[in-house]
């Protein structure tokens, strides 16, 4: 099995550090058998001796394995055969499925975000909808990788997803054709002539690269008078750390740009621009950031490094609020412990775990009709049980105050249709770089 540094962590995507496999000490602690591993084996000797039927071995290990990472936070695990495969499968972004991003929550299969363009996405599947029923079957309580297993299939076959959508009174069935599944991970084009537009649906391998080409791509459109930058990072659930250091590095001449802590030195390192690209790509010229709710770990590095540094105007909604970093720890040949072993936090000293990035601007998606219900119901870290606490000790309901709706924005999604916007947000973004001339970037400096 081949092991990768990665972000993603079931279904979001996490800081993953490859450490090497050892077995020294794993039954010892400080040289000794600690006392609660005996009382361990004696419940394993008293379960397999007195259970009402034969218990297979593997099945208690497993289960004892599952319980001890189930007692930490949501992002640790056990990965192995499967889970594994399906882990390296993600990070290679080319498999044959229905292309959707999807968590365990309470037993329910949660969608975190279908990838922009994917069967799931053309399908209208959204990031909080819950997956009740596969082909008329309930799948409540089934493991995460059995689910996912039956959601996959050849390309050009069909599935039934029976969804719930919070807001919504009834379930509905979706049916989804399955397609090969080639993520782009990013993608460009020019608004109005002169404002760029880069959209990084996750961070795969040379994302920095290609963001690269894209803005000499769209500067070169422009007649090399490229006048703003839209970078899109909404419903990017994350992917390797070194591209979000290297994308946020594009965009900076100087300063830190993000550090990760742990109980160890191993576990602390400072990330710095300069490191991949010298100076800014995009010359100064004037920048925003879209997040939203599906905008985790890796985008709010980014996002959290261009909002410290002044580069950018964040805008959109507050981000997912991942701020962990686990560790992938290979065990054998087929199997691995991802386990969280840091924080990371931005150049300003900010913890984004659970909290999140607060734009700078909020902006509603307006253009989506069950926006304004599912607001209600959103979907963060802050709503994981066992999640690590922000350090600054942040209250409920001062992250749930983003719920209300901001009397600035009152369109409906009908009258945005009429006059041909189907995407607020971004049609926002864009028009605030022609009105402003980065006035509005300035003004924060």
């Amino acid at each position: 099995m081949k092991f990768a540094p990665v972000l993603r962590a079931t279904a979001l995507l996490t800081a993953v550090a490859l450490l090497p496999a050892t077995t020294a000490g794993l039954a010892q602690v400080d040289g000794t058998v600690s006392p609660e591993f005996n009382r361990l084996f004696a419940v394993y000797q008293r379960i397999k001796s007195s259970y009402v039927e034969p218990v297979d071995d593997d099945k208690l290990i497993r289960g004892a394995i599952d319980g001890m990472l189930a007692s930490f936070d949501p992002h640790s695990s056990y990965l192995d055969g499967p889970a594994l495969q399906r882990l390296e499968t993600m990070i290679d972004g080319n498999y044959q499925g229905l292309g959707i991003s999807v968590q365990m929550d309470d037993g329910a299969v949660k969608i975190v975000s279908p990838f922009k363009g994917s069967p799931a996405d053309k399908a209208g599947l959204k990031a909080g909808d819950y997956i009740t029923h596969i082909n008329g079957k309930l799948i409540y309580g089934m493991e995460l990788d059995e689910a996912v297993q039956q959601m996959r299939g050849e390309a050009g076959t069909s599935v039934t997803l029976t969804v719930f959508r919070p807001g919504r009174d009834e379930p509905f069935d979706v049916d989804v054709t399955r397609g090969v599944i080639e993520l782009e991970p990013v993608t460009s084009e020019l608004k109005d002539g002169k404002i760029g537009v880069i959209s990084v649906n996750e961070f795969s391998r040379d994302v920095g690269k290609d963001v690269y080409s894209a803005l000499k791509k769209l500067n070169k459109e422009a007649g090399g008078k490229l006048e703003g930058l839209v970078l899109d990072l909404r419903r990017n659930p994350g992917g390797a750390l070194d591209e979000a250091v290297a994308l946020s590095d594009l965009f900076l001449d100087k300063g830190q740009i993000v550090s990760q802590r742990g109980r160890t030195k191993r576990d602390t390192i400072y990330y710095d621009a300069e490191t991949v690209f010298p100076g800014d790509a995009a010359k100064g010229i004037p920048m925003i950031v879209l997040i939203d709710a599906g905008s985790a770990s890796a985008s709010e590095i980014v996002a959290g490094a261009l909002q410290d540094q002044h580069r950018a105007l964040i805008m959109g909604e507050r981000s997912f609020g991942k701020g962990s970093v686990q560790s992938l720890l290979p065990l054998t040949r087929d199997s691995a412990l991802k386990l969280t072993t840091a924080r990371y936090y931005t150049p300003s000293g900010r913890s984004v775990q659970e909290g999140g990035i607060e734009p700078d601007i909020k902006v509603p998606q307006l253009s989506d009709p069950d926006a304004a219900k599912r607001a209600k119901f959103s979907y963060r870290e802050s709503d994981l049980r066992r999640h690590l606490v922000n350090e600054a000790g942040l209250k409920d309901k001062d992250l749930e105050n983003d719920t209300k709706p901001d009397p600035r924005f009152t369109a409906t999604p009908e009258e945005l249709k009429e006059k041909g916007i189907t995407d607020f947000q971004l049609d926002y973004a864009v028009k605030t770089l022609e009105r402003t001339g980065g006035t509005a970037l300035a003004a924060r400096k």
